[in-house]
């Protein structure tokens, strides 16, 4: 029963979520170099650089954006005060209109998860709200992230 116990109030206490830092130096701002900007961007090939949530903006005129998953588009979560800096995963597989699989670097900090899934909790199915696969729980995080959407490679 005391080990039990001490998974749940391990579980509780989980820190932040990694987040994302631009990854120009190397340094990285969450348990070192591990980004997910730059490591998004050596996946799909897109230029674009500085922190993830700013990607949406500077992808305009540059990459189409759009609010429908496809693999090989680039998930664009927005900043808060738990991802300062965004977040930006590569879909890897379409499920359904509501969930994808992902490939990111630093959900968990400092690793890459390769088959992550995404789901879509927005209430017009636009993937403007969405929650994340929590690889330390096995399961879904419980916590909702506003996204932009996708934005799609030219190749």
């Amino acid at each position: 029963m005391l080990l039990r116990l001490g998974r749940v109030l391990a579980v509780a206490v989980l820190p932040v979520v990694g987040g994302c830092a631009s990854g120009g130096s190397g340094s990285g701002s969450w348990h070192g170099a591990l980004q997910c900007a730059p490591y998004a961007r050596q996946v799909t090939g897109m230029n674009l650089r500085g922190a993830a949530a700013s990607w949406w903006a500077q992808a305009s005129g540059q990459y189409p954006r759009t609010h429908a998953p496809r693999a090989g588009a680039v998930l664009v979560l927005r900043a808060t005060g738990r991802l300062p800096d965004g977040h930006v995963a590569v879909v890897r597989s379409v499920r359904g209109p509501r969930e994808v699989v992902v490939e990111q670097a630093n959900w968990v900090p400092g690793r890459i998860g390769r088959a992550d899934p995404v789901i879509d909790v927005s209430t017009r199915n636009d993937w403007s709200r969405v929650q994340v696969w929590w690889s330390p729980i096995h399961g879904m995080g419980k916590s909702v992230y506003p996204a932009y959407g996708f934005i799609l490679p030219l190749r």
